[in-house]
């Protein structure tokens, strides 16, 4: 995970996936061609996936790519001169991932990614997001490195271990990002994370919100699998718009 710069007008500071916006060139033609498993997605799921793996890299320096022909990801070693040559320029939109992987001889491994979680931001928020997260196994030998940019620490942290420091007040953690840890807990290990997330459908979570007194009541789809259908807030007093979990009520 990543802590997001303190400038940032969006979850200023907070504790997050690497992550962004899907950009126009997500969408180039030539990715059809140079990303495995592209041939069985659609226009927006290939976009998706290609944005979660330029955002992973120029957040945290980790590429889920292959040397084209190989069925093993890019090295640590190789990651070394790549990361200092296409990271930034990818963030300033000056190359897009289809520069990148036709002038390295690169194959996009959209194959790895499973999708986990589809969040919308409820209508009443003055900025909104729809927002898909998705699980990918990490290359074992590429070292993720925060870019000192939009994130200035970066974290290899058990869930439960975030969502402890949440309570604690030691980190913030948004909502959704707390959700989907608290989702991701259930598995002991990435294999069974990604065996999980395989099995279950995604259900979009849009929540609604009711104000109570000391805090609100958020309500999402029972189906979603995040074991509670009502999750009972109160307000944090201080900076930000910060809430605590003192109670989640599952389905039925």
């Amino acid at each position: 995970m990543v802590a997001r710069h303190h400038q940032i007008d969006f979850a200023t500071g907070a504790l997050v996936f690497p992550g962004g916006a899907v950009d126009q060139a997500d969408s180039d033609p030539r990715l059809r061609r140079l990303a495995t498993l592209a041939d069985r997605l659609d226009d927006a799921a290939l976009a998706l996936r290609v944005a979660g793996i330029r955002e992973s890299f120029e957040e945290c320096g980790v590429l889920l790519a292959r040397p084209r022909g190989s069925s093993e990801l890019v090295s640590g070693k190789r990651l070394l001169d790549l990361a200092p040559r296409y990271r930034e320029p990818l963030e300033q939109g000056q190359v897009t991932m289809a520069d990148m992987a036709e002038a390295e001889g690169l194959e996009l491994a959209l194959d790895l990614m499973v999708p986990f979680a589809h969040w919308i931001t409820p209508p009443h928020m003055p900025k909104r997001f729809d927002t898909f997260f998705l699980l990918a196994p990490a290359p074992v030998d590429q070292v993720a490195e925060h870019d000192g940019r939009e994130s200035v620490d970066s974290v290899w942290i058990r869930p439960e271990d975030a969502i402890a420091d949440a309570e604690a007040e030691r980190r913030t953690v948004i909502f959704p990002t707390r959700m989907n840890l608290m989702k991701l807990a259930r598995s002991a290990t990435v294999g069974e994370a990604l065996a999980r997330a395989r099995s279950q459908p995604v259900v979009p979570v849009l929540p609604t919100v009711e104000r109570v007194p000391g805090g609100r009541i958020m309500r999402i789809p029972a189906e979603a699998g995040y074991g509670a259908s009502e999750i009972h807030l109160t307000e944090i007093a201080g900076p930000g718009n910060r809430v605590k979990i003192v109670r989640m009520v599952g389905p039925g």
